[in-house]
């Protein structure tokens, strides 16, 4: 079986720093309608023209991609700080439900403090709000923590917006991995190689990132603190050393190891090193992930002679068959509830987001590329993040479960991969 996202075989040497500021950003185009979607007004901040960041534009924009909710247009250019109750009515009358005004302060000491308010429209409700002082470089930050709240408030459920996603581009002779914000901007490079890095892997506490370099003349895991740059070598047993997923305690890893000259998958202690085989088939078996919900371990296999997907106890044991549909299913992802299965197909010559309910097994195409790869759910399992070609371009994607609204993150250049959504953090 050969797995498209580890199929390069090269050498060389990495070179890890701190997270250093992108040369270049992302921007976003949304399409697509979903069914039902809250309509929101954002009114322009008092003071905002003093923010570097356009913060009505970035909680405008997280709404937008979320699925959930609408943008209406604006009442008047007049700003309206969180002070004073706005003339609701006038945004009745745009259809808007909600509505965010707020302003922009700077401080003494340099910051900014952000300030808003959340309005429920038809009731004439005030909603709440926070005050938020910020060093300039984390006004982007700001406005995902605004919209948050927003959509917390509306939808009862936290919002994904404060969180980090990772990837990897080749360009240049290059290979380079990135942090990003959840809406792609602010992309900031963790670790450059003119050799591949591949299968980058979040920890549960969103402070490191795992992934497999080839610098030492064969693939090996590393752990990565985000903050200061230090890595650690985890896996560098006889053979081939990959798919790193941790476990939900992060005192664990799964990772696909040749110990015994065919690819297993194992689970490696991070305090002591020690190796434990979970699986034994006479196949490969490789690309592992979690459930912590369902409290089982997915992964793809060719024990039946074409690529597969399985799930298994943590502990290995008998494994049970997950796809049936189509000779060639591969990349599998469980959303957080532990409901939503999302993996990648072969069709034709092709390869398609797929998505299985698995509670009754029902299998849903939710893209029309051909290219797609690596797919990852957002923590709260609302929106999937995967790449793929669009128009001839690389690009990263988010989706909606059922398809509805998708996102594309364009990059200036590059060959993007292996996207893996962040953790909620503190």
């Amino acid at each position: 079986m050969t797995v498209r996202l580890n199929r390069r075989h090269l050498l060389g040497a990495a070179a890890a720093a701190p997270l250093a500021p992108a040369w270049g950003q992302f921007r976003v185009e949304v399409s697509g309608v979903g069914l039902t979607q809250i309509p929101f007004g954002v009114a322009a901040f008092r003071g905002g023209d003093q923010a570097s960041q356009d913060l009505v534009g970035i909680v405008r924009g997280d709404l937008e991609r979320s699925g959930q909710f609408r943008a209406v247009p604006p009442v008047t250019q007049v700003s309206l700080d969180e002070t004073s109750r706005p003339d609701l009515a006038l945004w009745r009358e745009k259809s808007a439900d909600v509505l965010l005004t707020g302003s922009v302060t700077r401080l003494a000491d340099g910051r900014f403090d952000v300030r808003f308010r959340v309005w429920d429209v038809v009731r004439g409700q005030d909603l709440g709000g926070l005050s938020l002082p910020v060093r300039q470089a984390d006004l982007r930050s700001a406005g995902h923590r605004m919209a948050d709240y927003i959509y917390e408030k509306l939808t009862g459920e936290k919002g994904i917006f404060s969180t980090r996603i990772a990837y990897v581009t080749q360009g240049g002779g290059k290979h380079t991995l990135w942090v990003a914000d959840a809406d792609g901007e602010n992309g900031q490079v963790a670790l450059n190689s003119p050799e591949p890095i591949i299968s980058p892997s979040w920890a549960p506490t969103g402070n490191q990132l795992a992934y497999v370099s080839f610098e030492s003349r064969k693939p090996v895991i590393y752990t990565h603190e985000l903050v200061t740059g230090r890595r650690r070598l985890v896996a560098n047993f006889k053979g081939s050393n990959s798919a790193p997923a941790w476990a939900p305690d992060g005192k664990s890893m799964l990772a696909t190891l040749t110990l015994d000259g065919t690819s297993q998958i194992y689970s490696v202690d991070l305090a002591t090193g020690s190796q434990n085989r979970l699986t034994r088939s006479g196949g490969i078996d490789t690309e592992p992930c979690w459930s912590a919900k369902l409290g089982q371990v997915f992964f793809v296999s060719d024990r039946g002679g074409a690529p597969q997907i399985y799930r298994m106890s943590p502990q290995g044991g008998n494994a049970e068959r997950v796809t049936f549909q189509g000779v060639y299913n591969t990349s599998p992802a469980v959303s957080p509830d532990g409901n939503t299965l999302a993996y990648i197909t072969r069709v034709g010559g092709g390869f398609k987001l797929q998505v299985m309910d698995l509670r009754n097994n029902a299998i849903s195409s939710i893209t029309d590329t051909v290219s797609d790869e690596s797919p990852s759910f957002a923590p709260n399992g609302r929106l999937i993040i995967y790449a793929t070609k669009q128009q001839g371009r690389d690009a990263l994607m988010t989706t909606t479960l059922d398809g509805r609204i998708k996102t594309r993150l364009a990059s200036a250049q590059g060959d993007i991969r292996e996207p893996d959504w962040g953790p909620f953090v503190a």
